[in-house]
Formats: structure tokens, C-alpha cells, sequence
């Protein structure tokens, strides 16, 4: 059976500028994702200018990872007490600043403080700018279209983020990778103030939840940190082991707080909800695969086919008009039509044949034959699932926990792209060691060979990632089990016991 919220008229008036207030959050939205790729190529460059050592370099990717991963659901909660659009704000302009010191940095430590400070003001910015469309777009059909734009720029800013890094390192300098950002964030926190008309009564007034914060916080970096040094120190480093347990007991610690506390940091039921559970762990996996395909084939068209980082960058971008398609075109038209998993799981499933097609890598793979139906079919299946994934994870639950709801969608995704990172590069560089040693012995040109094994640990990797996929794929269509949403406006509250009574649609016995 299934049961509706009694909810007045006036919470669910639509705001008349949502859509204009759309078009700012997805601003905001593009400068954050893409931020996450587009210093990786300009790195090279600024580790020369600023005389940035081997063992240090990482730090420019990890500090932003940490602080990023770390503070989400902080930034969260921070949303929902403090006010979604005052948070949104407070985050671009932190953004920004930070983007200008990163763009002025004459040493090593300003550079990387500046990458902290990015990704502090970040973890502010992302679960805010979710959590507004979740509380300003309530019918299921504007919300349809809403995330679908959402979705698409969630998984393809980050090959946007590619290209316009190549653009800037090639035809400018690194220096403007960082102050790039400045403009997207002036205009999104100009149209944020103006525009944003935050929903009355949606606020979490509640004490923050101090030990939360701090448990949370350690137990995230904890585990960022310990996936990015696994991929430089390797898995069985004394330091990488403990950074493992240190997670476990400290985000453990954490469930068990959480529990108890009056006013929890991420309530429970946010998480237990068999579907949102269901969400954040598919999304995750999804990344997982997805951020690893990134860096392999950034590393095979430079490396292999001798691309620069501006034809790189364009060579991604059919994956960002599948993308485009399958989130704004598929997923938004078919939302309101069938259930949820009917999207994702086909989504995962569909990336999964085109990651299929791209693990099929060798040293004279044709871009036009093989790569491009790859990222093609990649992006239609991320864009197609990537959509439902960000509106589910958000739909139904109740104004004063949107905000942590929208954290843990980044926390997966932003965990998701480090396990990703080092774990497939784990992959990867093992299969290039074993098969350089096993064709070492008649190898008559080793530059040749070394070619060779890089070439076979990505395609190894990358059929890791297609059996990640399909795992993704199977979670969807085992723990989501929600109907299709009615075409009438979304619950503004709900019991946290599940989506299917939260959005008005039919419960299936189970």
C-alpha cells in the first residue's frame, strides 16, 4: 500500500525563478567537477615552475581530495543549519579567493594550502547546490529535467575539466587552470543572491553534532588518504594499513555516535533508506570504474598516440555528448515512465559494453574504430543512470536533512574517485610489471616493450572496470526497489522509512 504526506499548498508553490536559479547552480556545479581534473594536466608545468618535488606532486591532487572528502558531510549539515543559499554563496566566493591564491602561488606550500583551501570551500559549495534543487524542485516532471541537467554535468564536467586544462596549459600558462575558476564563480554567486529564493521552513536549526563532525571528518580523510598512498606506497606499507584501521574504527565510532545523539551530524534514516543505501553505493562503484578510464586513456593518447593536451582533451568529448544525451534526452524523458533501477541498471550496464569496447587497447588501437563507440556508449550509460541516481538520492526526503543527503551523493562519488584512482592504477602497474618481466627475455627493442606492458596494465585495469559496472548495475536492480514517481509534486517530508512512502508511488510486498 502506499501512503501520502499531508503537506499545505504553500510549501509545494513552485518558486517562479527555479529554472534561473537552475542555470547558476549548474555554473557552480561545472567549476567544482571539473576542478577535480583540470590541474591534473596542468601539473606538469607547475610542478617545474615552482621547483615542486616527485614526492610532493601528489600533494597538489590529494590536499584538494582531502579537504574535499573530509569536510562534505560538515558541509552538509552547515547547509541545513545555516541556509542552503547563504552556504552556496559563502562557498563560491571561499572558491574563488582560493582559485586566486592558487593562480598567484610562488612556492610549493601556497600552491598546495591553496588546493586545501579549494577543497574546504568545496565541501560547502557541492551538497548546498544539490540540496537547493532538491528543496526548490518538488513535481516530478521539472525535477525530471532538472537533475538531468544536474546528472550530465556531474559525470561529464570532469572530461570537460580535461579539455579545457589541456586549452589553458597549451595556448596560456598553468597559473590560469586556477583562475579560470574566478569567473564561473562571480557569476554564480551573483545569480545565487539574486535569484535563489531558498523554500521557507527548511532549515536545521538542531546543536551541531560536534563529536559527529570530528569522527566524520578524521574517518574520511583517514580513508582518502589511505587509498592515495596505497597507490604510491602500495597496499602492504606499514603507514597505509594503519590509515585503514584508523578509518574503520573512527567511521565506525561514528555510526555508533550517530546513533545515539539527539541531533545526529547524518541521521541514519538518511542512509538506511533502502534506496538511497542502493544509490550511493552503485554511484560510487560507478565512479570508481569511471575516474580510472579517465587517467588510463589521458596516459594512452598522450603517451601512446602522441595527442597533445588540447586534442586529448577534445578526443573525450563524445563521452560528454553521450553523456549529455543519456542524462538530459533518456534518463529525463523516462523518469517520470518507469522505476528508477529500469534506468540505472541498463545505464551501468550499457558504460559497461563500452568500457568492454576500450579495454580492447594496443598499441595501434584506432581512436575512430574502437575508443570513440567506447566513450560514445560509456557516456550514454553514465548519463543515463548518473540522472535518477542524483534525483533518488535526494527525492523524498524530508527539507532539514536535504542537505547531508546531498553530501553523501559527493562523499560516494568523491570517495568512489579515489578508491578508483588507486586501485586500478594498483592494477594496471602491477599487469605492466608482470608482462615486461615475462617478455623481457626476447625483447629486442625495450623502449618498444615498455610501450607494451603500459599498454596491457591499462587494459587489464579497465576490465576491472567493467566488472565493477556490472556489480553497480546488479545493486541497482536489487536494492532499489522504488516504483516511478507520480507526476504530481514530491513529498516535502517524509518518515525516512522508505522512498516508496515518501513520493506517493505504489510499495511492491517484498
Amino acid at each position: 500500500m502506499s501512503k501520502t504526506a499531508d503537506i499545505s499548498p504553500s510549501a509545494l508553490a513552485p518558486d517562479p525563478s527555479r529554472w534561473k536559479a537552475l542555470a547558476f547552480i549548474a555554473v557552480a556545479q561545472l567549476m567544482v567537477v571539473l576542478d577535480a581534473t583540470i590541474v591534473n594536466i596542468a601539473l606538469p608545468s607547475a610542478q617545474a615552475d615552482l621547483g615542486i618535488s616527485d614526492g610532493n606532486k601528489q600533494w597538489v591532487i590529494t590536499a584538494y581530495a582531502l579537504a574535499f572528502g573530509g569536510l562534505l558531510l560538515f558541509g552538509g549539515r552547515i547547509a541545513d543549519m545555516w541556509g542552503r543559499k547563504r552556504t552556496f554563496v559563502t562557498g563560491l566566493i571561499g572558491f574563488a579567493a582560493a582559485s586566486a591564491i592558487g593562480g598567484a602561488a610562488t612556492s610549493s606550500g601556497m600552491l598546495l594550502g591553496s588546493r586545501a583551501l579549494q577543497g574546504a570551500f568545496g565541501a560547502l559549495l557541492a551538497p548546498a547546490a544539490l540540496s537547493l534543487l532538491a528543496v526548490m524542485f518538488t513535481d516530478a516532471k521539472e525535477r525530471a529535467k532538472a537533475f538531468g541537467i544536474y546528472g550530465a554535468i556531474a559525470g561529464g564536467g570532469g572530461a570537460v575539466g580535461l579539455i579545457l586544462g589541456g586549452f589553458l596549459t597549451e595556448y596560456l600558462n598553468w597559473r590560469w587552470t586556477f583562475y579560470a575558476n574566478i569567473p564561473f564563480a562571480i557569476v554564480a554567486a551573483l545569480g545565487a543572491y539574486f535569484v535563489i529564493r531558498e523554500p521557507a521552513g527548511t532549515r536545521n536549526r538542531s546543536a551541531l553534532d560536534i563529536p559527529g563532525v570530528v569522527l566524520s571528518t578524521l574517518g574520511l580523510v583517514s580513508l582518502v588518504y589511505g587509498f592515495t598512498r596505497a597507490e604510491s606506497n602500495g597496499w602492504s606499507d606499514a603507514t597505509t594499513v594503519g590509515l585503514f584501521v584508523a578509518s574503520a574504527v573512527l567511521l565506525a565510532s561514528f555510526v555508533f555516535v550517530e546513533s545515539k545523539v539527539k541531533n545526529p551530524l547524518l541521521p541514519l534514516r538518511v542512509i538506511l533508506n533502502r534506496n538511497r543505501g542502493g544509490v550511493y553505493l552503485s554511484l560510487g562503484l560507478a565512479v570508481i570504474a569511471m575516474f580510472g578510464t579517465f587517467l588510463f586513456l589521458t596516459y594512452y593518447l598522450q603517451v601512446v598516440k602522441g595527442f597533445s593536451p588540447v586534442k586529448t582533451g577534445f578526443a573525450f568529448l563524445p563521452m560528454i555528448a553521450g553523456m549529455i544525451v543519456g542524462s538530459t534526452q533518456i534518463g529525463a524523458r523516462l523518469m517520470t515512465r518507469v522505476a528508477p533501477r529500469k534506468l540505472m541498471g541498463p545505464g551501468f550496464l550499457t558504460a559497461a559494453v563500452g568500457m568492454l569496447l576500450i579495454a580492447q587497447l594496443s598499441l595501434d588501437t584506432s581512436y575512430a574504430a574502437v575508443i570513440l563507440p567506447g566513450l560514445v556508449l560509456l557516456g550514454l550509460g553514465m548519463g543515463t543512470a548518473f540522472m535518477p541516481a542524483m534525483s533518488l538520492a535526494t527525492f523524498g526526503v524530508e527539507p532539514r536533512d536535504a542537505g547531508v543527503a546531498s553530501a553523501m551523493v559527493n562523499t560516494s562519488q568523491q570517495v568512489g574517485g579515489a578508491i578508483g584512482t588507486a586501485l586500478l592504477n594498483t592494477i594496471a602497474a602491477s599487469a605492466t610489471t608482470s608482462y615486461v618481466a615475462s617478455h623481457a627475455a626476447g625483447a629486442s627493442n625495450p623502449e618498444l616493450l615498455k610501450l607494451q606492458g603500459m599498454v596491457n596494465g591499462f587494459s587489464s585495469a579497465i576490465w576491472w572496470a567493467v566488472g565493477i559496472l556490472v556489480v553497480a548495475a546488479g545493486i541497482a536492480f536489487t536494492l532499489i526497489n522504488t516504483g516511478k514517481p507520480e507526476a504530481g509534486p514530491a513529498s516535502a517530508s517524509g518518515d525516512g522509512e522508505g522512498v516508496e512512502d515518501e513520493v506517493r508511488i505504489p510499495v511492491v510486498a517484498h
